[in-house]
């Protein structure tokens, strides 16, 4: 399912844009109006969601996602559950996945969804005015309930409602982060240009079988390899690689490969190339059908080591911190995992 464009970029499907609601990008579920079978937190959880057929709590059979007890009173006003959360990041909302896995007796028969901008909030907004950006729509259960958002405006905060009640799996908010760069910019020190909080995404890969490419742009260390980018064994010649488009243009002084809890599957080597492309509206389709995308290495072929946090300074080619950059290419040789990738720089 696509969204409807406002540019170049919302022409890809929303499910490859960022998740603006993980637990990983520092997304928060803050209160529900009732969370009695499955606790409200496991709403934005990054695992995928299981069944485990003979597991039950004190309060009836465990489910993986947020589950509310059955309403018996359907009055005006209690005629469905709520839940707010704190999105990981400040961005548009391109679309929604409200996931019914494993509810199948026992799904809501519609969601919608409300949106607020209150940047300073970390609790509930209690003054803020909250948007409907998802009219009430109806739920499938056991499967993927895909939503386009047209909103172009920026949230900070979601409130899920379901009707009247039930379970939910996984809630995951796809769309693209817009950063206080007026703060950004005012900070001591260098930025680090390719953190998905500051509005860096991987626009494509070329193989993800283990681990998920949004991972490699993600806050803090990965606390374990899942939380990383890893592709399967490759049996033939070739490497893989990863193009992520950075938060903004820049000119780039550090650049950090962790390959943390990556110990007997961590690439040989990697090398770094960069490009730069004012529009930066390209789509993942370009990098494989265009020819006038000029390539450019900044970090020749270099030996890795697992489980280590990789600084390179003095090892970038010497015109690297002149350059204007857009977007940065990182290959590794043949295969494996890479759990985190900082470009540290200035933004022109």
């Amino acid at each position: 399912m696509n969204v409807a464009a406002s540019n170049d970029r919302t022409r890809v499907p929303f499910t490859d844009l960022l998740d603006l609601a993980s637990e990983l990008l520092g997304a928060r579920v803050l209160e529900a109006s009732d969370d009695f079978f499955a606790p409200k937190e496991n709403l934005i959880a990054a695992s995928t969601p299981v069944f485990i057929p003979d597991k039950y709590t004190e309060f009836g059979k465990w489910m993986d996602g947020w589950e509310s007890r059955r309403k018996r009173n359907l009055t005006p006003g209690n005629d469905h559950d709520w839940c707010v959360l704190r999105l990981g990041a400040t961005g548009v909302i391109r679309g929604v996945d409200i996931d019914t896995a494993f509810f199948t007796g026992n799904f809501p028969e519609a969601a919608s969804l409300e949106a607020c901008y209150a940047p300073d909030e970390f609790g509930v907004p209690k003054l803020a005015t909250w948007k409907e950006i998802l009219p009430k729509s109806q739920l499938r259960g056991g499967t993927r309930n895909l939503f386009a958002i047209t909103s172009i405006e920026t949230w900070t905060h979601l409130r899920l409602r379901i009707f009247p009640d039930g379970g939910v799996a996984r809630l995951r908010v796809h769309g693209e982060v817009r950063p206080d760069w007026k703060h950004l910019k005012s900070s001591k020190g260098h930025v680090d240009l390719a953190a998905a909080e500051n509005g860096a995404e991987v626009v494509t890969c070329n193989d993800m079988f283990f681990g998920q490419k949004d991972n490699l742009l993600l806050p803090g260390r990965a606390k374990t390899m899942g939380e990383g980018w890893e592709t399967r064994r490759r049996r033939g010649p070739g490497h893989d690689w990863l193009i992520a488009r950075l938060a903004t243009t820049g000119k780039i002084s550090k650049i950090e490969v962790d390959t943390n809890h990556f110990k007997g599957n961590f690439p040989e080597s990697c090398s770094i190339e960069v490009c730069s492309w004012p529009s930066r509206d390209l789509l993942p389709s370009d990098f494989r059908d265009r020819a006038d995308i000029q390539w450019k290495e900044i970090l020749p072929r270099t030996k890795l080591q697992g489980h280590h946090q990789h600084q390179f300074e003095k090892d970038l080619r010497t015109e690297a911190k002149d350059m204007k950059i857009d977007y940065v290419r990182l290959n590794i040789f043949p295969d494996g995992g890479i759990s985190r990738l900082r470009i540290h720089g200035d933004p022109v």
